[in-house]
């Protein structure tokens, strides 16, 4: 890939040998279980009401766009810390703006999709990012391959962690935001929605990081200290968001992200003159609390916790090869 078409995302690399083992992902719904847990729950007072959620096949934004018609109010006066997979069982917060007049029993909501399993007002509105993290319980069935093997990965996954790498999704259908994001930074075409903008922009962003991130893969270094590094508060290596301002590693780490960004200079820059500032994210996720078990030969039952931002796919991928059936794009 070179800087100027980027019309399929590149295969990063693992940082654990393949197992050669392959599964099935999200057969069913119920495969897929997540559970959102806020960074507080509300307090019972407040111009916001708080919605704990239950869906099953839909997507956060249909469920937002629900609760928005069904309290009588805006779009804009619904929040939500993240969003969910559609294909899955899952648990997560909203929360509406009625500051005033009768509070309306969205208890009694009634939808094929989802179901509301409590409401309570709280002070805030939620946004993006306010969650402590997201705990999965995942079922991958059709596992062929050495179980030997998957166990080993298993074992490394959970002592040693997983690069922390964005997941596809972020990424958009076949990695297309990316190239979006590269032909609207340099200005080849014009994109007038915030909101397609704001995404094609973390397209790019998180596409910087994952090559960054991959480099050190190849080098060993994922989960290694360098000199120059820039550590998060568990005393862990980071790598850049890209943005305006100086890098703030030094020798050896500021080398090696120097060279990404030289290699991909269209996105790097643009990312400056976009207006965005320098940040820094792990290169390591750690799953915690993870356990797992066989529930038939051919079955492989996952359960782990996940910090804010952190992908389940990152930690399956270390595992096995997974697949999803084939669904239709709407």
């Amino acid at each position: 890939m070179n800087d100027t078409q980027y019309t399929t995302l590149p295969q990063w690399p693992n940082a654990y040998p393949a197992s050669g083992a392959s599964a099935t992902l999200k057969h069913l719904n119920e495969d897929f279980i997540v559970t959102e847990l806020p960074l507080q729950p509300p307090c019972g007072e407040g111009e916001h009401i708080w919605l704990e959620i239950e869906k099953n096949g839909a997507n956060t934004a249909f469920v937002a766009q629900q609760l928005a018609e069904a309290a009588k109010v805006q779009d804009v006066n619904v929040g939500y810390a993240g969003l969910k997979d559609r294909y899955a069982i899952t648990r997560q917060w909203f929360s509406i703006y009625l500051p005033k007049g009768e509070t309306p029993d969205l208890t009694q909501l009634q939808h094929p999709e989802f179901k509301v399993l409590s409401q309570s007002r709280h002070v805030k509105k939620l946004r993006p990012g306010d969650l402590q993290g997201n705990r999965f319980r995942i079922l991958l069935r059709d596992v062929s391959g050495e179980r030997d093997s998957i166990e080993a990965n298993l074992k490394a996954v959970a002592s040693q962690g997983v690069p922390n790498y964005f997941g596809a999704q972020r990424f958009g259908h076949g990695g297309g935001n990316v190239e979006q994001g590269r032909a609207m930074l340099a200005r080849e075409i014009r994109v007038r929605n915030p909101k397609k903008k704001g995404i094609y922009l973390s397209a790019v962003r998180s596409f910087v990081f994952n090559e960054v991130l991959a480099l050190r893969i190849q080098q060993g270094l994922w989960s290694k200290t360098v000199p120059g590094d820039v550590m998060d508060a568990a005393g862990r290596p980071t790598g850049p968001l890209w943005g305006r301002g100086r890098v703030s590693t030094t020798e050896q780490a500021q080398a090696l992200e120097n060279a990404v960004a030289e290699r991909h200079a269209t996105l790097c820059e643009g990312m400056e003159f976009a207006g965005l500032d320098q940040e820094r994210r792990s290169l390591v996720a750690s799953p915690a609390d993870m356990a797992w078990e066989w529930p038939q030969a051919d079955q492989l039952a996952v359960t782990f916790f996940l910090p804010a931002g952190t992908y389940a796919t990152s930690v399956l991928d270390e595992i096995l090869c997974t697949t999803e059936p084939e669904r239709r794009l709407d």
